[in-house]
């Protein structure tokens, strides 16, 4: 069975960066589209970036120019350097990997920048 292990998150302030990343395990026949996504109390889980096998990279508009998204496909990470932060950043952000063509879901890891 495969596992999404996530790290990396924690307390900021304001301004500060954090690095998020996911390992992948178990039995990988195939992995194709990574992200990385962020859900707060009370609203749906949103998309915050993705990457394709290619390489391709996609992020929501509230956090272009300041988050980005990166694999090492050799190893099965993904990484998301975020700077910048604010307050609206603050989340439980979930690594997703489309593996062995099915959706797979890290257990997530808090984020909160204060003021």
């Amino acid at each position: 069975q495969v596992q999404l292990v996530e790290s990396g998150g924690g307390l900021v302030q304001a301004g500060g960066s954090l690095r998020l990343s996911c390992i992948v395990s178990g039995g990988i026949f195939s992995i194709n589209r990574m992200g990385w996504y962020r859900q707060v109390p009370g609203k749906q889980r949103e998309l915050v970036a993705v990457i394709t096998g290619g390489g391709s990279t996609s992020f929501d508009d509230s956090v272009k120019g300041r988050f980005t998204i990166s694999r090492d496909s050799a190893k099965n990470r993904v990484y998301l350097q975020m700077n910048s932060l604010q307050p609206e950043d603050t989340a439980v952000y979930y690594c997703h990997a489309l593996i062995n063509l099915q959706p797979s879901w890290g257990q997530g890891t808090q984020v909160t920048v204060s003021s």
